[in-house]
């Protein structure tokens, strides 16, 4: 997609973060405390990157996810940005940055912490039946 039309799709925060690879500041994300049972999607694309039972608190500040959705959600790319060594989280589907994953969460699963900018998201709530 041409870079207007995603000025026009996103919100200028959305953009900055998506777009431009920034991030928001901690602990002020609108999906860092939801424990509501559903998808989360890319905000640009709508495609499925994570799900519900797989977030946690890992006290970052950022909503966490020990797992993604399937393997096909994101995709990983070394970042060596801001003189730090990371590892970045894109949206395999249209390529907006979603954040980074960190293998400093021992206590879940995968000990993996998938650090998600809630900007970069939108949540899809399952009823339950």
């Amino acid at each position: 997609m041409a870079d207007d039309k995603w000025k026009n799709k996103l919100t200028s925060e959305q953009y900055r973060i998506m777009r431009e690879k920034g991030t928001e500041a901690p602990f002020s994300g609108k999906l860092l405390h939801n424990d509501k049972t559903g998808d989360y999607t890319c905000a640009a694309c709508g495609q499925v990157v994570f799900k519900s039972d797989t977030k946690f608190d890992s006290g970052s500040g950022w909503p966490s996810f020990y797992d993604v959705a399937n393997t096909e959600a994101v995709k990983l790319a070394e970042d060596a940005s801001h003189g730090m060594r990371r590892v970045e989280v894109t949206c395999a589907n249209c390529g907006s940055h979603l954040g980074h994953v960190f293998n400093d969460a021992p206590q879940q699963p995968t000990g993996m912490r998938f650090c998600i900018n809630s900007a970069a998201l939108d949540f899809k709530e399952k009823k339950s039946a």
